[in-house]
């Protein structure tokens, strides 16, 4: 029979009017607020980092392959990969999907407004099952045998010009001498990114091979999609191992390197703050388990005068403190899940997508992460309470018996 363990099980249940029962809650209360704020602040986080992430995968793949060229501009060198090397690509342990694309530079104007837009071409290999939880309205443009004239526009493009589907605007394409194509607008999208709704058009990849003259097996770049974005970096020297020498890889974490950045630098904001509530949540454990030994200092005597030693005494308070966390771990786990669940079914908290660039709060489901919170948090605050249980050993048993 484990008699600390025990004697521990008895004391943990006080009276509900009593002292030491007020002083419990308050001990389940602290750990479970800073786990569920923990769990919480990672839930969201993670969701907020996987949201601008798959945005940006989206528009631009994990990977581009493109020529090599001293050319700045927004449009690229005409690129044709060799078809078995293409397809040495498409078939890597690590790759999910390629297509092809290329840009173009353009204005569009209605009714004398004038808007700057980057023209993308796209062929039928576009994934659009991964665009299409960006569109607001209207639907993806149709590739037919001849040229396309349909277009996707932003809906900030669209608000700012003042267009609908089924409008008809010229496209001004900058190029010596301009040229104009005539195009539809069959859909438009948002992303809440202003890097894409500000200036992306989406189109034929057509429209810019008649512009520039290119062959129909030319094309500005081809973008790849991984199986799992943490294998970008071997990826990455795949993909090159398969390209010659003329064609080059463009990691897009690295093309869009602040944003990235930007995303990191909140990670360690939020570990940060996840050590403090940390070391808040064991000070109030120590200061609990304090208050406790206090209250218990004429049963400690008791102990002490029929023969316990000072280690089965702490034992049983070590005992009573990481059952008080096992509980604020329960009710923290069951806090922030119950409002996780509620926010990524329901939508509870929105936001204004012009500052934060979505909608709503949203929440990404990292069980690994929970999982490491609660033995982080278990772990670290059942170490603190080997220091409140230390004083026991200074406490004599005639002392203690007589303390009122």
């Amino acid at each position: 029979m484990n008699l600390p363990y025990f004697i521990a099980k008895r004391i943990s249940n006080p009276g509900d009017n009593s002292f030491s029962a007020v002083i419990h809650k308050i001990a389940i209360a602290s750990v479970a607020l800073g786990l569920a704020i923990m769990m919480i602040a990672f839930f969201v986080l993670g969701g907020f980092q996987e949201n601008i992430k798959d945005k940006i995968f989206s528009f631009s793949g994990h990977i581009q392959i493109k020529k090599f060229s001293l050319n700045n501009s927004y449009e690229e060198e005409p690129i044709v990969v060799d078809p078995n090397r293409l397809k040495a690509v498409a078939t890597d342990p690590y790759v999910v999907h390629v297509q092809e694309y290329a840009h173009k530079p353009g204005l569009i104007s209605k009714d004398g407004e004038v808007y700057g837009v980057l023209f993308k071409g796209v062929a039928p290999s576009f994934n659009e099952a991964l665009f299409d939880k960006y569109m607001v309205e209207g639907e993806f443009i149709s590739f037919n045998d001849s040229t396309s004239t349909d277009v996707m526009i932003s809906s900030k493009m669209a608000k700012n010009l003042g267009l609908k589907i089924g409008d008809k605007v010229i496209n001004y394409f900058i190029m010596d001498p301009p040229k104009t194509r005539r195009v539809t607008v069959k859909g438009i999208y948002s992303t809440g990114l202003d890097t894409f709704d500000d200036q992306m058009m989406i189109g034929d990849i057509n429209v810019v091979r008649s512009l520039n003259g290119w062959k129909n097996d030319e094309v500005g770049g081809y973008e790849v999609y991984l199986k799992n974005i943490d294998d970008i970096a071997a990826a990455d020297d795949a993909i090159i191992g398969e390209l010659s020498v003329e064609h080059y890889t463009e990691r897009v974490d690295e093309k869009f390197v602040q944003i990235f950045d930007w995303l990191n630098l909140l990670s360690k904001n939020v570990s940060i703050f996840i050590w403090l509530i940390l070391l808040v949540a064991s000070f109030n454990m120590v200061s609990v388990l304090f208050i406790l030994i206090m209250e218990r200092t004429q049963m400690i005597g008791t102990f002490k005068a029929l023969g316990a030693s000072n280690s089965l005494i702490r034992r049983i308070f070590s005992y009573n403190g990481i059952r008080l966390v096992l509980k604020g771990l329960l009710v923290g786990n069951a806090i922030a899940i119950g409002f996780a669940l509620l926010q990524d079914f329901f939508h509870i908290i929105p936001l204004d997508a012009a500052n934060y660039y979505m909608e709503y709060v949203p929440i990404e489901w990292d069980w690994s992460v929970t999982i490491g919170l609660n033995l982080l948090t278990l772990i670290l605050v059942s170490f603190v309470l080997i220091i409140p249980t230390a004083i026991i050993a200074r406490i004599k048993p005639v002392t203690a018996i007589r303390f009122d």
